[in-house]
């Protein structure tokens, strides 16, 4: 059970339950275990046989040439984009609520000379394709940048998780190979996406260049991710990635938690789900006046919810979960995302009674709020 045990200042025990993402998941007994009887060498020569184990097998389990393990997804996509925009004047094509546009500090214009223009995001995380088709820049004259790469995600954060329909994906190929535009897939969540629709890995990312995904969210490890690629494209990535300063030495140690993970992790990221629509499905019953959830819109580990309270800010909202009464000795911490949005992710340490937990003080919560609606 993921909860932190704390003396509250009314002297009994707090239980703390963390929903604010699933990057504070830890290791797993059998990924330490991994860590530390590891196989270990210097990775920027080439010689962490564990490392170079977890990038062909990631290749493998992708359907791709060759991978690298890098720091973080960030600096997946960081050199992902450097990679497929080697040129100067290089424009990229993604959607306005991109998790690279909007929650990368904008690394491809600040470290890279990249531009980047804007699709609007729809709903699902697609973008429209009429749109994407008129902003690829045919035949550019010296007073325009180059289109050099389209970029999607899979499964999309800011739209609560959600998968991207395999049919899009092809379109989308589609449209980028009659200009022959590379496509990269921020896929920090692809497993789940694979999970969700009961697919491989390698076909959620058929139809793209070059993908990342996450070692560190769901799978459960440490630290890490990984990109994959063409063996052309993963040369360039592993020269990008000195130069950022992500050259491993002794890695092994932690792809060892890695390794784990392809074997025993992506699977269970099932009950992750059914952990997330049951607390999506407790707060729908309660037919909120301040707190909505559209339940057919939470297909993975994350749960957008939407706050209405006419007084009370979603920060109001957090700050009360996590506060401890006499009557509800539990402490729940969730995440504002942006004005009016609440987001929940669940993982692998979050067992039956730490979801119980969470329910009981989010209904709390809620009605305690409705309360103060009704005097208004």
């Amino acid at each position: 059970m993921y909860e932190k045990i704390i003396k509250g200042d009314l002297g009994a025990d707090v239980k703390i339950v963390d929903l604010r993402t699933d990057t504070i998941s830890r290791p797993t007994t059998e990924m330490r275990e991994a860590m530390y009887g590891a196989e270990v060498g210097d990775d920027v020569y080439g010689e962490d046989p564990t490392v170079t184990e977890l990038e062909r097998r990631s290749a493998e389990l992708l359907g791709k040439d060759d991978a690298i393990f890098v720091v973080s997804g960030t600096m997946a996509n960081l050199i992902a984009m450097m990679a497929h925009c080697s040129h100067r004047g290089s424009e990229i094509i993604a959607g306005d609520k991109s998790h690279t546009f909007r929650l990368e500090q904008g690394g491809a214009s600040q470290l890279a000379g990249i531009q980047t223009s804007t699709i609007k995001t729809k709903d699902d995380g697609t973008f429209d394709l009429d749109e994407l088709r008129n902003m690829i820049r045919k035949n550019p004259d010296i007073h325009e940048p180059i289109t050099s790469l389209i970029l999607v995600e899979n499964t999309h954060n800011l739209c609560g998780g959600r998968v991207v329909p395999l049919e899009w994906l092809e379109k989308v190929n589609g449209i980028a190979a009659e200009h022959g535009i590379p496509i990269h897939m921020d896929g920090a969540r692809m497993m789940n996406a694979a999970v969700h629709l009961k697919v491989t890995p390698r076909r959620i990312v058929r139809d793209v260049d070059s993908v990342c995904f996450c070692l560190s969210k769901g799978l459960g490890c440490p630290i890490g991710s990984i990109l994959a690629g063409s063996a052309d494209f993963i040369t360039k990535a592993r020269r990008i990635r000195k130069v950022l300063g992500g050259g491993w030495r002794q890695a092994g140690i932690i792809a060892a938690a890695g390794l784990v993970a392809l074997e025993t992790m992506i699977d269970r990221l099932k009950i992750d789900h059914e952990n997330a629509y049951k607390i999506a499905k407790a707060i729908s019953d309660l037919n909120s006046r301040i707190l909505h959830v559209d339940l057919d819109k939470v297909q993975t580990n994350i749960i957008m919810l939407k706050y209405t309270h006419p007084t009370k800010t979603a920060g109001d909202f957090l700050r009360r979960l996590s506060e401890v009464k006499a009557s509800d000795p539990v402490k729940v911490s969730v995440r504002v995302m942006g004005r009016g949005f609440i987001r929940i992710v669940t993982y692998w340490e979050l067992d039956n009674e730490s979801i119980d937990l969470a329910i009981k003080k989010i209904i709390y919560v809620i009605r305690e709020f409705e309360k103060l609606t009704s005097k208004l």
